[in-house]
């Protein structure tokens, strides 16, 4: 394999722009030591396209979120992302179910900060595009009845912070209820998957693959031989899905190719966690500072107070000597 890149001036010369662990991966993956990563941008989109292959991603969201659903088709995604934030998702598709149910799927990279924050406004987006479009097209027989659930599900590469303080659960579902016990129809769900904790749980437990979620989960995650052996011995659907990868394996200009962008994807991912990181620290360094000078400002004040107060006191004082000095004076002169 290194002699057939090296047989190229253009293949060679990124092959060697590589560090030497990353040389060893690529040529792992060449060789079949190890398997792809299925959470590169274009393994990723190749086997899971909701366009070729519907019926995959309708099985892995139906493992996801516990219920038998079929992706009807993709919706266009014209959600705001800023700039910074879309270059650290491998896929971010909008798909509605044949029972009018939305879901908004994404794989990070690297786990933004504030996790729900973030999700909750792209919900709130995906649930207002529904109104409009459901308004628009049944104008005066709309009903707010007609609003289907919008779920948000996100698969994290590499968790944020927050989620290894539950280092066994690897799946967080959340839903609003209330405090009284009243049942409402809130149309937003939200479902997490820390796929680095899933990983090593896994590998805790012995490499088992329990359920179907598992055996989508280790696609993704795994890239040992072993691993994939087994998952195709107990799922053997999986093997057109490895098939699929192998045919874009075989271009090794092509796969270079993406393994550069990959790796590029990766510098800028962990410099934008980095800035992130660093203006989180920075903010709350500021809220320090500002606390501090307000508590400096406090005791200013009452410093402040406490000699004015002396002074008035003082005042009082030399009034009073003062006016002990007239009366003594007035007796003076009174003899």
């Amino acid at each position: 394999m290194s002699k057939s890149i090296d047989g190229e001036e253009h293949l060679k010369k990124t092959y060697h722009s590589w560090k030497n662990e990353e040389q060893e991966e690529f040529l792992d993956m060449c060789t079949g030591a190890r398997g792809v990563k299925m959470l590169y941008d274009a393994f990723f989109k190749e086997v899971m396209d909701p366009e070729y292959a519907p019926q995959r991603l309708s099985d892995f969201l139906s493992a996801v979120l516990g219920a038998p659903l079929r992706v009807k088709t993709a919706l266009p995604n014209d959600t705001t992302r800023l700039t910074d934030e879309s270059s650290l998702l491998v896929l971010d598709i909008v798909v509605e179910f044949e029972d009018g149910r939305i879901a908004n799927v994404e794989v990070q990279k690297i786990g933004y900060l504030f996790p729900g924050e973030r999700s909750a406004c792209y919900s709130a987006d995906l649930l207002l595009r529904q109104y409009k479009r459901l308004r628009d097209e049944r104008k005066k027989q709309f009903s707010y009845r007609d609003i289907r659930t919008v779920y948000t599900i996100v698969l994290f590469e590499h968790s944020p912070e927050e989620f290894h303080a539950y280092p066994g659960v690897y799946r967080h579902c959340f839903e609003q209820t209330s405090d009284s016990g009243l049942k409402l129809k809130i149309p937003q769900k939200f479902t997490y998957i820390a796929l680095d904790i899933f990983k090593k749980k896994q590998h805790n437990e012995g490499d088992r693959i329990h359920d179907r979620l598992e055996a989508w989960l280790t696609f993704f995650c795994r890239d040992e031989p072993e691993m994939i052996f087994r998952l195709i011995e107990g799922y053997p659907e999986f093997t057109a899905l490895y098939e699929d990868v192998f045919e874009l394996c075989r271009n090794v200009e092509g796969l270079m190719e993406i393994f550069s962008k990959e790796l590029l994807e990766m510098d800028r991912n962990t410099v934008k966690l980095m800035i992130d990181q660093m203006q989180e620290k920075i903010d709350a360094q500021e809220q320090a500072i500002q606390q501090k000078d307000a508590e400096l400002e406090a005791v200013r004040q009452e410093k402040d107070a406490e000699l004015e107060a002396a002074k008035q006191q003082m005042q009082c004082q030399a009034e009073s000597f003062e006016q002990r000095i007239a009366e003594l004076e007035r007796k003076l002169a009174e003899r």
